[in-house]
């Protein structure tokens, strides 16, 4: 049994805190679980999203990385995300047995994948 229990946090460096915390809450459509001055952090269907100015020292960039949010129809997300500002970065691609996938350059120069897959499912996470 894997001692893992899968992707809990996805955090992104972002140059305005208060900026980013206004643009990812219209975009995830609810308000931030917690606020602090060095960190945001919303709780996206059980994962959570943070937000990190400090992250920007540490990398540039997720370069090789891209984290997927699911959702539910992908076509209407990447129309929505275009007209909140974000930049395409890929194009919707199907990658097989119905599953979609699209990619785009937040506001903050993060990469933000959006994942369509009809056979997800979550599993119970690992007991202490």
């Amino acid at each position: 049994m894997s001692q893992f229990s899968g992707i809990q946090s996805v955090i992104y460096g972002v140059s305005n805190l208060e900026e980013a915390k206004a643009w990812y809450t219209t975009l995830l459509e609810v308000e931030p679980y917690f606020e602090a001055e060095s960190y945001v952090g919303f709780s996206v269907g059980g994962f959570e999203l943070g937000l990190d100015p400090n992250a920007r020292n540490v990398i540039s960039r997720a370069d090789g990385v891209v984290a997927y949010w699911g959702v539910a129809d992908i076509a209407a997300q990447v129309e929505r995300m275009n007209g909140l500002g974000a930049r395409q970065h890929g194009e919707i691609v199907d990658v097989g047995e119905g599953i979609l996938m699209a990619s785009f350059l937040d506001p903050f120069g993060n990469v933000f994948g959006l994942i369509q897959n009809p056979h997800f499912q979550l599993t119970p996470a690992l007991s202490d």
